[in-house]
């Protein structure tokens, strides 16, 4: 009789400890709102009431860690209404399958273990997707050229990438900007790279802030968020690239538990973006403010110096796949002195140059490339060039009058020209083909386009002609 007296209590306790818990978690809720408890309280589940101490227990190390310090006051005051002369609470992590000895709400149900593990491996894949795996090996720390533009933060990233886990660095979060190609998708690269050469017990993530947003949609339309958060608990270092795309309310304060719980726990997080933390004007001042909390670095254009340093490792890796794509070094040294962007835009020049060879099946010439050059150096000059001074540079240079050129005049000395004079329009100026054609004596736009086709078809093959419009550009910008 005694043994069933006692069951009867136990029972009768676990029944007791479930409504209990059932209005905490109601409270919860209504204090917190659904996201906030959906997020960290949906899977938590009483377990025991002990000499006034009550268990909670939840599935992750990472949730046990962040209700600890951020929510643990909140709940033991909340089960003080229910628990009379409660001492505590304790938080625990249970095993996956493990068995609990007070029956969740239905509210707060977890869902079937094989449905975590899928949803898990799933959200793993979506975060590591992109270049949150293997990264892109060619970018290195030994194929970043370092120079007086990006120096601070390449020191910044190496200090990063020599430290050891869990040690305390003096800037945590880093944070690097700078316009778009000036190396910082690859100091990330470089970073998660040699992280995973030199320290392979170092675990490191890096993805966009895109594929970031992908992951937590899909973990929402899963119903599993928790699946999501578990993706970051055991990361020693997070790097998020294109941090300015981060949009949405409930991202980015998805982003802020996952960086702070980081930051607090002592893992380095790197940041890019293309605009420093003040100019976030899509993000929270909260987070901006914990961006700005730690080392802010930007990268600025490279200088002419390390812009041919640039070219001259951009060159040997074309060499290596192409030993017939050999460009001379004068035209490199124009390159650096005519593109004046970062990596991306030098690579582009020396490919057109590299593509132009290729098609004429000769070496290209200073005069040719500068033409080449032209369109990929976004000249600067296009808004200050006016028609009227290519008018008047091409009448003086050919020595036609003005009049013939605006004329309907077809012999050759006035058509060829007044061709020439389109093109160079067309290339100096932001003026559209039916503008230019009305300057031109009133033609049809076709009629300009005809021109500056013909007049870069026949460039390719002569020589003269190349040096000859070479010199007028520098007639043209010298008025």
């Amino acid at each position: 009789m005694k043994q069933v007296a006692l069951k009867i209590e136990a029972a009768e306790g676990g029944l007791d400890l479930k409504g209990k818990w059932q209005r905490i978690a109601a409270r919860l809720k209504a204090e917190l709102g659904d996201d906030l408890y959906n997020s960290w309280f949906a899977r938590m589940e009483a377990e025991d009431l002990a000499q006034g101490h009550l268990t909670v227990s939840v599935p992750t190390r990472f949730l046990k860690s962040w209700i600890e310090n951020h929510y643990v006051t909140k709940l033991r005051k909340i089960a003080e209404g229910e628990f009379a002369g409660l001492k505590g609470v304790a938080v625990r992590v249970r095993q996956q399958g493990e068995a609990v000895r007070a029956v969740a709400t239905e509210a707060a149900r977890p869902a079937p273990a094989e449905r975590d593990g899928a949803t898990a491996a799933q959200i793993h894949s979506l975060l590591t997707a992109d270049r949150g795996g293997a990264g892109d090996e060619s970018q290195s720390f030994d194929s970043f050229v370092v120079g007086t533009s990006n120096q601070l933060a390449h020191a910044a990233v190496m200090r990063v990438a020599g430290a050891a886990s869990g040690q305390n660095l003096s800037f945590n979060p880093l944070y690097i900007h700078s316009a778009a190609g000036l190396g910082k998708t690859h100091l990330l690269n470089a970073l998660a790279k040699r992280i995973r050469d030199t320290q392979g017990g170092r675990k490191v993530l890096m993805l966009t802030a895109e594929r970031f947003m992908y992951g937590f949609i899909h973990a929402i339309r899963s119903r599993d968020t928790l699946a999501f958060k578990d993706q970051f608990q055991n990361i020693d270092v997070l790097l998020i690239d294109d941090f300015q795309f981060l949009q949405g309310k409930a991202m980015q304060q998805e982003f802020c538990h996952a960086f702070n719980s980081l930051v607090d726990a002592k893992r380095q997080v790197v940041v890019a973006a293309d605009v420093p933390p003040a100019q976030l004007d899509t993000i929270d001042q909260r987070m901006r403010s914990r961006l700005m909390g730690g080392l802010v670095v930007d990268i600025e254009t490279p200088d002419l110096i390390q812009r041919r340093k640039i070219l001259d490792n951009k060159h040997l890796v074309m060499l290596h796949n192409d030993p017939a794509a050999a460009i001379a070094p004068e035209i490199l040294d124009l390159i650096a002195e005519r593109i004046t962007g970062g990596g991306r835009e030098l690579e582009g020049a020396l490919n057109k140059i590299a593509a132009y060879q290729q098609f004429n099946k000769s070496a290209i010439t200073v005069d040719l490339a500068s033409m080449v050059l032209r369109d990929a150096a976004g000249a600067s000059d296009t808004g200050r060039i006016k028609i009227e001074d290519i008018l008047k540079v091409v009448s003086r240079h050919f020595n036609v009058g003005r009049n013939d050129l605006l004329s309907a005049r077809r012999a050759r000395e006035v058509v060829m020209p007044r061709q020439i004079g389109m093109y160079l329009a067309k290339k100096l100026t932001a003026r559209s083909l039916p503008e230019i054609g009305r300057r031109f004596g009133g033609r049809d736009h076709s009629t300009v386009l005809h021109a500056v086709r013909k007049i870069d078809e026949q460039m390719k093959g002569d020589e003269k002609l190349a040096r000859e419009l070479a010199l007028l550009i520098r007639l043209v910008e010298q008025q």
